[in-house]
């Protein structure tokens, strides 16, 4: 792309326009959040040429899916009116088993998840035998494979298939409001101005997009999983008041390294290379102050909302601990969904896809500094120590 990004804004517009066919992106502030994005992208960031172009199509995808939803609401105005009744939220922190939980529900015929394909491209979901026929599923496995082949270790720290269930951040990129954008690119400026946000619009189009995907199965419970709700989580319950939180717990100084590293390995992907120590000091204080947040709204909600799980109660038995949880809200688990669930588990062991290996101190971390930064949330969960690095 010759122009910069900013330079360049109303020609992505035009083009998102042509390819779709539709030209109403809806109201909001979407745009005012686009050219903030934008102007970080020019100012702040060290994208290579290739960078750029995944930048560039990012951005592209989510006008498009923007300008689809904004058709869809306008061509069934009844798709609104599909409720999401207790709709289950994983939260915890990345690295806790919050992916894999993901995958498990997902086996179970009561639950409906977003799938990878359909985040990026929101529709009513269409059967299953038809999806390899849908030019938005063939492209959506296209982009995995090439993220994959480009750094084959992705894949043992975050598995991503175009038919599997994928995180709702999705769907707020459609708002221009999420981390998605400041973990694959030097963006600061960006961040400080995301974070200073009223996301309500944001968690309201998250809803009203559900509806759309979920019109063919509006009564199958819906199951999502992002970290990022802990920042959001009194929003989270404005908009969704009945929800269910199961949240997953290990102790931190496990899981910050790798998540750290997950970070730099998708940051440099866009630009070349990534300042491990800035990403490092970066995570720890947002993680903690995510958790901080939820602890404090927890604290005035209905315990019977909330579910905690272990990271060892869901490495040594899962399904037993999905039982678990929902025999606490409520919820039947069917001969079926037990037998999908355990063969699951049975064909994804562990390492399945490689080991994930790093340190702390690679990301200049120690594990005094996180355990003191997190004292508060492993006094209040009973957050077991483990050791630091693999």
């Amino acid at each position: 792309m010759s122009l910069g990004f900013a330079a360049a804004e109303e020609a992505m517009l035009a083009a998102a326009c042509q390819v779709t066919g539709l030209d109403d992106f809806g109201e909001g502030l979407w745009r005012q959040h686009l050219r903030a994005l934008l102007r970080a992208y020019d100012e702040e960031s060290h994208l290579t040429e290739a960078g750029r172009q995944m930048v560039q199509g990012e951005i592209g995808a989510a006008l498009a899916a923007r300008l689809s939803c904004q058709s869809a609401w306008r061509g069934d105005p009844a798709l609104l009116r599909h409720g999401i009744r207790r709709p289950l939220f994983i939260l915890g922190l990345p690295r806790s088993g919050t992916t894999a939980l993901h995958w498990l529900l997902a086996q179970d015929p009561a639950n409906q998840v977003l799938e990878y394909w359909l985040a990026g491209a929101p529709r009513p979901r269409p059967p299953r035998a038809t999806w390899e026929r849908e030019p938005a599923y063939q492209g959506a496995v296209e982009v995995l494979k090439w993220i994959y082949e480009t750094d084959p270790g992705l894949k043992a720290i975050h598995l991503m298939e175009a038919d599997g269930p994928e995180e709702c951040r999705h769907l707020f990129v459609q708002s221009f409001l999420d981390h998605t954008f400041d973990s694959n690119a030097t963006i600061p400026s960006y961040t400080k101005y995301f974070e200073a946000q009223d996301m309500h619009p944001a968690y309201e189009r998250h809803r009203d997009v559900l509806k759309i995907v979920g019109a063919t199965s509006p009564e199958r419970r819906w199951v999502l999983k992002y970290p990022a709700h802990m920042r959001e989580l009194d929003v989270l319950f404005e908009v969704y008041p009945d929800a269910c939180i199961v949240q997953t717990h290990r102790n931190p100084a496990r899981v910050l390294p790798s998540i750290c590293s997950l970070v730099t390995g998708w940051r440099s992907l866009y630009e070349g290379s990534a300042d491990a120590r800035a990403i490092g000091r970066w995570q720890v204080e947002m993680y903690a102050q995510m958790i901080d947040h939820a602890m404090q709204v927890r604290a005035g909600r209905d315990p019977a909302q909330f579910f905690d799980l272990s990271f060892d109660e869901l490495v040594g038995d899962p399904v037993a601990a999905i039982a678990r949880m929902y025999d606490h809200f409520g919820f039947a688990l069917s001969a079926e969904g037990e037998r999908r669930m355990r063969a699951w588990h049975s064909d994804n062991p562990q390492g399945k896809h490689g080991g994930h290996h790093y340190t702390l101190e690679e990301f200049g971390l120690s594990e005094g500094e996180i355990g003191e930064r997190f004292a508060r949330y492993a006094e209040r969960f009973a957050v077991a120590p483990e050791a630091a690095t693999r």
